[in-house]
């Protein structure tokens, strides 16, 4: 049986050109692969499969809420390779471990362990629950040289404690960061949201 695999990081772990590089590789030994991802990841156009350091890739699949990925057609794939994994519906995820039982096809899916409050996304609690195979892609804090596991959302100038789970945005919008700084910036953001509010 065929595997599914979750590799995941902060922002800024070079998901996205890991998972262009695994694609490279596949190509190179002529082996044939589908690019998926969530529609709701348009950072770089609604198509496009982009790292931050520029390489890219068109998406043979965008799902969106109605998708049903057991229609698809995967003859002839070697790989499934899915970004932005966890923007994916739990159902979405138990349909990508359907297909690896039931077509023999090896899926790997990137994505954040959890949002900016530090709360699981439902496609990420999915694979830790069903990935035969859980890795973690490391990055160092923005703010000092300890690993970076949070993700740090800044509105303003500012850490964000409260809003949206999903705020698709750009670079300076999102800072990878241990939970040492991680926690600082929270408390500070929340001490001067007391103080606006006293």
């Amino acid at each position: 049986m065929a595997k599914l695999y979750f590799r995941y990081g902060a922002m800024g772990s070079a998901k996205t050109l890991n998972l262009l590089a695994v694609a490279h590789n596949y190509t190179q030994q002529k082996k044939s692969i589908l690019m998926v991802k969530p529609i709701i990841d348009d950072r770089f156009g609604k198509n496009n499969i982009t790292s931050r350091a520029g390489l890219e890739k068109e998406a043979d699949i965008l799902v969106d809420n109605d998708t049903d990925l057991h229609v698809c057609d995967f003859t002839g794939i070697d790989c499934i390779l899915v970004d932005e994994a966890q923007f994916l519906s739990a159902e979405h995820v138990d349909q990508l471990r359907a297909i690896t039982v039931e077509k023999n096809i090896p899926v790997i899916c990137y994505g954040l362990r959890a949002d900016f409050q530090s709360n699981l996304f439902s496609g990420s609690k999915r694979l830790m629950e069903l990935a035969d195979s859980i890795e973690e892609l490391k990055t160092t804090c923005f703010f000092c040289n300890r690993k970076g596991t949070m993700n740090l959302r800044h509105v303003n100038g500012k850490a964000a404690v409260e809003g949206p789970s999903i705020a698709i945005g750009a670079d300076d919008m999102y800072y990878p960061a241990c939970y040492k700084c991680y926690s600082e910036q929270i408390a500070e953001a929340k001490a001067d949201q007391e103080k606006v509010l006293a």
